[in-house]
């Protein structure tokens, strides 16, 4: 579903975020996020230390309060970090349950139209009609005619499609439009488990499952975690040893400042925010584990028919025979394919009216002989004329069947045979045994395919075309899609092969396909992208669906899952190299009387050993909703070698999280000393 984007900051989202984050502090659910669960359990004890210094008058009362509100704030910028990438998702889920209204169907129960009922009233397997100007009632597959379907409601796209029965365009869509025609449908999926009902499911952020890097990440922070946690409790044993005493406010702080707080309160804000950019891509995907692996893809394969080229034949070319000019080698053409509804037989009529002025005529006197599988030809009787088109060597046999003097040129023979080394398909087209030339039918690659797999090679991805064609034709549109390999007259089988083939070469493999002979290639894929106007089964194996139907999306959905892993990278660098300078902060203003020569690490010269504290938890705790706008965006990506990648963001990320927090809590130190906070 194509929707509007939703602010970063829209009112609305944020103050139900802001609602939301103090219910996600309870710790019953907030022990899931490691970090942030052992910086809400050092909030409460330095509120329980601040609770008895004010009950009993001690002057470190108003210090530890300041420390107890602090960390409790983390925390909640944390759970406010997650609201908000929740609730941009429940918002485009709410937009798209607005958008569904309650649908009605007809069954057809012996070919008869019933009574309408309400769409939710469906079962699988029923047949419903559709006709012009009506809703289709649920997901299902046309089984009887064919029309032009308005989709923007599903894609965005605002020019309608054809859906017609067989092939691979017969997947239809619950809530888009009928616009011509009338088609028969039968349902495969009642409310509830439809294609929309499954796309608001997955927007929800809130029931988004963490994936494995998540959860190792989680892991490790909560081993680091437990590790300060025992570097901590030695403290005080070697303070006393020392002859000083340490406080446990600034022991609880310590701890803070040693976790990496930042990276813990927005990991789960990036994670939901990854997904939500390839929804606004018109691309869906059923687990963020898909949106990572293709973050890490090294093998493309595609489908040739519909997903490289448009999957019908088009005429391109008029080669007349020698002596016989083009215009009337077009004219004999278009009148013998006037009768013929094929895409190929249209796509003549409609190259000769462009490259001629050709229109229809008056045919009231004309027989048609439609196409035969017998005979390899269709044609025209008109005028006393008599104009065959089909395959050559049919063409030839039937000009020779006329007369025996019939001669075709060598020209003709060069001109077919070079059709069919180019990957086309060559038509003679004959009047009164006379051979006028060949149409060249081609199966026309998609607009700008070429300039993306062209970039998809500077990403590092190999693309490889699959396709049921011979060698010859193979080759020939591979050099013209600009593929890096191809694999001819391939079989379900084959492409299964391949997959598992690359993928024991240790590669990650992405598998894009729109039809049923492409499902366990998609199902064995890492990344198994289906076209939205593919058959139910190719959509149901892959893990992503393409509204658009567009091969080179995967461009921006690589470049979306490589943006999440680098988003969530740069951040985790970020907050270590914050951790680095906190302590620089907080470990000689806790030291320094003990021991003097921790002087030389005093390198801000801050205020006071409470002021140097102070200041450093409350630049952990404002750095949080300062990353948040780019923990939802994502890092900026473009496509370079990984290794100039990981310097420019080690440059950034990690040099910048050094140096911010010199700064930040430099000024924060100046703020709380000049108004005696500390």
């Amino acid at each position: 579903m194509s929707s509007k984007p939703i602010s970063l900051f829209d009112s609305a989202i944020l103050r139900q975020a802001a609602i939301a984050a103090f219910a996600k502090m309870n710790p019953l659910k907030l022990w899931r996020n490691p970090v942030m669960f052992a910086t809400e359990l050092a909030a409460i004890y330095v509120l329980i230390l601040f609770l008895r210094d004010l009950a009993s008058g001690a002057p470190e009362a108003a210090f530890a309060g300041q420390i107890a509100f602090w960390l409790a704030l983390t925390v909640w910028f944390a759970t406010f970090a997650e609201g908000i990438a929740e609730g941009r998702g429940k918002a485009q889920a709410a937009s798209l349950r607005r958008a569904r209204s309650e649908l009605m169907a007809r069954r057809l129960v012996n070919g008869a139209a019933q009574a309408p009922v309400a769409a939710s009233d469906l079962k699988l397997g029923d047949l419903v009609e559709a006709k012009a100007g009506e809703f289709v009632p649920g997901d299902g597959e046309v089984v009887e005619g064919v029309a032009t379907v308005d989709e923007s409601a599903i894609t965005g796209e605002s020019a309608p499609v054809i859906r017609e029965a067989g092939g691979d365009r017969s997947a239809v869509t619950a809530g888009t439009r009928v616009l011509s025609d009338r088609i028969v449908i039968r349902i495969t999926a009642i409310q509830g488990d439809t294609f929309l009902d499954r796309m608001i499911a997955l927007v929800e952020g809130a029931s988004r499952r963490k994936t494995p890097n998540e959860i190792a990440l989680s892991v490790l922070l909560a081993g680091l975690s437990l590790i300060f946690v025992l570097a901590v409790a030695t403290i005080p044993a070697f303070a006393s040893y020392s002859g000083g005493i340490v406080s446990a406010v600034a022991l609880a702080s310590l701890f803070i400042a040693l976790i990496p707080t930042t990276i813990g309160g927005l990991l789960s804000a990036i994670g939901i925010a990854g997904m939500d950019r390839l929804v606004r891509f018109n691309v869906l995907a059923t687990s963020g584990r898909a949106v990572e692996a293709a973050g890490d893809v090294d093998v493309l394969l595609l489908d040739k028919t519909g997903t490289i080229t448009l999957g019908d034949r088009q005429a391109v070319a008029f080669i007349p025979a020698p002596g016989v000019s083009e215009q009337d080698l077009a004219v004999a053409a278009q009148l013998a394919s006037l009768s013929d509804e094929t895409p190929e037989g249209r796509s003549i009529v409609v190259l000769a009216k462009e490259r001629f002025g050709l229109r229809g005529r008056e045919m009231a006197e004309a027989r048609f002989l439609p196409f035969s599988a017998l005979t390899r030809m269709s044609g025209v009787d008109i005028d006393g004329a008599t104009i065959r088109k089909g395959a050559v060597d049919a063409v030839i046999t039937h000009a020779r069947s006329r007369t025996d003097k019939v001669e075709v040129s060598p020209e003709v023979r060069k001109a077919a045979d070079k059709v069919a080394r180019e990957g086309g398909t060559p038509l003679a087209v004959s009047r009164d045994g006379h051979v006028l030339g060949i149409v060249h039918l081609k199966d026309v690659v998609k607009g700008g395919v070429k300039e993306r797999f062209a970039e998809l090679r500077r990403m590092g991805i190999r693309t490889v075309m699959i396709t049921g064609d011979n060698p010859l034709t193979a080759a020939a549109i591979a050099a013209e899609a600009g593929v890096d390999d191809f694999l001819a007259e391939a079989r379900p089988e084959d492409k299964l092969a391949l997959i598992r083939k690359e993928q024991a070469a240790g590669r990650m493999v992405a598998m894009c396909g729109d039809g049923t002979n492409d499902a366990p290639a998609l199902a064995q894929a890492d990344v198994g992208v289906a076209m939205q106007t593919g058959t139910p089964a190719a959509r149901e194996a892959g893990n992503m669906v393409d509204l658009d139907s567009d091969p080179t999306k995967l461009i921006e959905v690589v470049s979306i899952g490589k943006q999440l892993l680098m988003t969530r990278g740069s951040l985790t660098t970020f907050s270590v190299a914050n951790d680095v300078a906190k302590y620089f902060a907080i470990i000689p203003a806790m030291f320094l009387a003990i021991y003097p020569s921790l002087q030389a690490l005093n390198v801000m010269q801050l205020s006071s050993p409470n002021s140097a504290i102070l200041s450093a938890i409350i630049f952990n705790a404002l750095v949080i909703p300062a990353l948040i706008p780019l923990a939802l965006k994502g890092v900026k990506w473009r496509a370079a070698p990984a290794g100039k990648l990981l310097a420019r963001n080690l440059a950034i990320y990690g040099v910048g999280g050094l140096i911010a927090p010199f700064i930040g809590i430099k000024l924060i130190d100046l703020i709380v000393s000049g108004i005696g906070l500390a």
